[in-house]
């Protein structure tokens, strides 16, 4: 008798359902027993990558909450492909359309840093610009300047303060989070990735950039939504940490 893999896949991921009928151990034997030991090895295998993919939302949760939701999700949301690294693609989604966890609304966005971590740490390598090399460029044709990013980069805008809520979980002594909203910039400048809070004005800016306006065009849009933006901050934060791997002058001929 020939099992059908939806039917396998699953009772695999729900322990509420039945073991699949005429599926046989090795010895011929229904495997009851056997496929139930598996099928908890796979639930409990799978809930760990999911706290290891997203420690502060675990450590929010608490345990007694995280592992239930993870089992929740996991048969929501099985994995797609044999590589785990990328397990956990839709947790952010589900977090923000489950309802008992409606009342707690920056945990999806604290996901999608904690998501957008681990893709750039797996990210394509890419060489970075000199740190001092838009002190290379003419003053005059600074603002026609246009940058390609590095593949690791990655914005997070929310109404959240996330990054902090990130920091106070994972960095020892971190101050508590304030309520406003902050948009994260995730860099990775060699092999580490990290989360960094953007001044007022920084996210629209780097995604003017990255449509491709010029930089003087990608600052003035920052400058007209925000007052007083602070261009040197977010130009330094992008330089230091690696994120600039080619500027081209536009021709405006």
């Amino acid at each position: 008798m020939s099992i059908d893999q939806t039917e396998f896949r699953t009772a695999m991921l729900d322990a509420e359902v039945a073991v699949p009928e005429g599926l046989l151990d090795g010895h011929g034997n229904p495997a009851g027993r056997r496929f139930s030991v598996y099928r908890n090895n796979v639930a409990v295998s799978l809930t760990e990558a999911l706290e290891t993919g997203f420690p502060v939302i675990a450590k929010l949760l608490g345990d007694a909450n995280f592992k239930p939701i993870a089992g929740l999700f996991l048969r929501q949301s099985p994995p797609s492909a044999p590589v785990m690294m990328h397990y956990g693609a839709a947790f952010p989604g589900f977090l923000r359309g489950f309802e008992p966890l409606q009342h707690l609304g920056y945990l999806p966005d604290v996901a999608k840093v904690e998501l957008a971590l681990r893709r750039a740490y797996h990210a394509e390598d890419a060489q970075a610009i000199a740190p001092d090399a838009l002190g290379q460029i003419d003053p005059e044709q600074l603002p026609l300047a246009t940058f390609t990013f590095a593949p690791a980069m990655e914005l997070i805008r929310s109404d959240w303060p996330i990054y902090d809520i990130w920091a106070y979980n994972m960095i020892e002594g971190a101050p508590k989070p304030q309520s406003r909203p902050q948009d994260v910039l995730i860099l990775r400048p060699e092999f580490d990735p990290a989360p960094h809070a953007l001044p007022a004005g920084g996210a629209d800016f780097i995604t003017a950039m990255r449509q491709g306006q010029t930089l003087g065009d990608a600052a003035e849009s920052a400058e007209n939504m925000v007052e007083n933006f602070d261009l040197g901050t977010v130009l330094g934060l992008l330089l230091t940490n690696g994120a600039i791997t080619q500027i081209a002058i536009e021709d405006k001929l």
